[in-house]
């Protein structure tokens, strides 16, 4: 019997409008069938260890916070070894209103996702956003794909469709 090593999941809220439509987009890149979808909001550390991949959709709340279901099951995760986990992450965020904060759930997420040994994968340039400070930055890149659905919605197809062909390269390597 042949057995997929390389099982991909998206999780996101499916609660969630914007969010949500991102994640729509990112599985049509990949293709039909080809990675699960996972409600965040029910997640457990058994559905997520029973991934390789993982991309996960990380809104940013308030003032640079993880959403609740995200906090929630943040002392689960704590608890579980991610070694050999590749995590891509993407986020929504204005960086005109929350420019002080900009998709800083994306970088909360990323630091704790290492301590616990995932290698995060799609990191993505900052150029042609503007933003005063972000937890998300590692040198110039994102430590994940950046989504401003109010300030720059025109631009989120093709910044998903280029996102999606680096994740297919790094998930197979």
């Amino acid at each position: 019997m042949h057995v997929n090593m390389n099982k991909t999941a998206i999780i996101y809220s499916f609660n969630t409008n914007k969010t949500a439509k991102v994640a729509e987009r990112i599985k049509q890149e990949f293709g039909e069938g080809k990675i699960d979808s996972i409600n965040a909001e029910i997640l457990d550390g058994k559905t997520f260890l029973s991934f390789d991949n993982l991309i996960l959709g990380i809104p940013t709340w308030f003032d640079g916070e993880l959403p609740n279901y995200w906090d929630e099951f943040l002392p689960e995760l704590e608890e579980l070894n991610l070694k050999g986990k590749k995590i891509a992450l993407f986020g929504l965020g204005d960086q005109k209103r929350y420019g002080e904060n900009f998709i800083d759930g994306v970088g909360i997420m990323a630091g704790l996702l290492e301590q616990l040994g995932a290698q995060i994968v799609g990191f993505t340039s900052i150029e042609g956003y503007n933003f005063e400070h972000s937890r998300a930055l590692r040198g110039d890149q994102f430590t994940g794909l950046a989504i401003d659905y109010e300030n720059q919605g025109s631009k989120n197809e093709e910044r998903v469709k280029t996102w999606v062909a680096l994740l297919k390269k790094e998930f197979k390597g």
